[in-house]
């Protein structure tokens, strides 16, 4: 089918549902404390990206040459993918204490399975910064279905003549994170390309994270709704999602003149270096009061900060969050390496044992924060660089070239911001970061200057 303002067409087959493989236990799973934050349900979709190792990318392949449909191959590997990670193939259900459970039913995986008319090189591999093709490229179907049970696992598959695949893969950030979805990715990799099994078996055991009442929960930095910065800009039913670049050589100059501006021989991490730079740009661009409050949140990941560790395959939430909250007087004046140097320091409070434990046993007493989500005074910064998801995966003769993740559900605010890697293919960009994040169409102007300021000179 043709889809609108895309250059483009699609050709869809009837969704279909996949199944384990081979038969599965019948059970509820419980799920820990970490998965059941509410603001985790939602798919969350990734497109990864395959060019054909033995072809042109500008000349279709030749159907003799092609002995296994690619659709066919990933149909077959997530099937035998279900069969380990059988949770995946039920249902999300929601029990009568407000917590969610999985219905391990085997009821199937949703898979839409698209042809393209165009080759993969007249969209660059997805290399560009235009996130409405993706959004083409993903199943981004309804959360639930028609008994009100919720996915935990979508897929799409799209061909291209010159050989090229993309495979959309959207998982319900409830049963996993960015570290446990990488993993699944994998998993179905390796199956595809002839192992007869993974290499890493999942392991559930979720009560490992789970939570108990505390008298002493943590006190976190909070923003109430009589505090929280306003935009004149928010709120609105639309939103842009853009993907922004930043080149290694953007990111040296940063660093440079943090270290001068402190005046200390004191090293930032390109993570809080950036984070610092977009979180005040983001302010600036949502032209937000002044005398309001702004909070951000940086998930950390907790697996190796917990005190008994988690074993390998583990695929669940094992994130804490770290907040950070200012007046938007404060983060727009203060210098930007005490911004970021407040960045560092929260971090490290994160990295213990003692901080993991809290913060879960904090979730699980129900001490939340003020809901000042979709106004634009909230901002979560994740890093998606070191989760794995653009290593070197190929299944037969398709080699991964780009993975990003794609706007739909999680991208339905101005709250969430992604850092990613860069496309395989850029190598002049190596080092480099790319940026996602939705904003009115009115606050696009000001954020774009200040990330041209930022690869001009800082």
């Amino acid at each position: 089918m043709a889809t609108q303002n895309t250059p483009f067409e699609l050709v869809m087959k009837d969704v279909v549902l996949i199944k384990p493989s081979k038969p599965t236990p019948s059970s509820i799973l419980p799920l820990s404390t970490l998965d059941n934050i509410p603001l985790l349900n939602n798919l969350c979709h990734t497109l990864h990206v395959f060019q054909s190792k033995t072809h042109d990318l500008d000349e279709p392949v030749c159907p003799n040459h092609q002995l296994l449909d690619p659709a066919d191959v990933i149909k077959a590997a997530i099937s035998k993918a279900l069969f380990y990670y059988y949770p995946l193939a039920g249902r999300i259900v929601k029990h009568t204490d407000g917590n969610f459970l999985i219905n391990c039913s085997a009821e199937g995986v949703p898979f839409l399975e698209a042809s393209a008319s165009c080759n993969l090189s007249s969209l660059h591999c997805l290399e560009g910064t235009d996130m409405e093709k993706a959004k083409h490229l993903v199943f981004d179907l309804p959360s639930q279905d028609e008994s009100g049970y919720q996915y935990p696992l979508v897929f799409k598959v799209t061909t291209f003549p010159c050989g090229g695949v993309t495979i959309g893969m959207g998982v319900s950030h409830t049963v996993g994170d960015g570290v446990g979805a990488s993993q699944i990715f994998k998993a179905i990799m390796e199956l595809a390309r002839g192992e007869s099994e993974p290499t890493v078996k999942p392991v559930w055991e979720r009560e490992r994270l789970k939570g108990s009442i505390t008298k002493q929960p943590l006190l976190i930095d909070s923003v109430d709704e009589a505090s929280a910065a306003v935009s004149p800009f928010l709120p609105t039913e639309i939103l842009v999602q853009e993907r922004f670049k930043v080149n290694s050589e953007s990111i040296r100059r940063l660093k440079m003149s943090l270290m001068k501006e402190s005046g200390e021989n004191e090293n930032f991490t390109t993570f809080e270096s950036l984070a610092a730079y977009v979180w005040r740009s983001k302010s600036r661009a949502l032209k937000l009061n002044y005398d309001g409050k702004v909070k951000l949140t940086i998930p950390v990941g907790a697996r190796k900060y917990l005190q008994d560790l988690l074993p390998e395959g583990y695929y669940g939430n094992a994130i804490v969050d770290i907040i950070i909250a200012l007046t938007v007087r404060e983060l727009n004046e203060r210098p930007l390496y005490e911004i970021v140097k407040l960045i560092k320091e929260r971090k490290k409070v994160a990295c213990n044992s003692d901080y993991v434990r809290n913060y879960i046993n904090t979730l699980e007493t129900g001490v939340t924060n003020s809901n000042i989500e979709g106004i634009g005074a909230y901002t979560a910064l994740t890093d998606w660089r070191y989760l794995g998801i653009l290593e070197k995966l190929d299944f037969g003769v398709k080699e991964l070239v780009n993975t990003f993740p794609v706007p739909s559900d999680m991208f339905g605010s101005v709250d969430l911001c992604i850092f990613s890697s860069l496309c395989n293919l850029d190598s002049s960009m190596e080092g480099g970061v790319s940026i996602f994040l939705s904003l009115p169409p009115a606050a696009l102007p000001k954020f774009k200057e200040e990330m041209e300021v930022l690869s001009l000179s800082i």
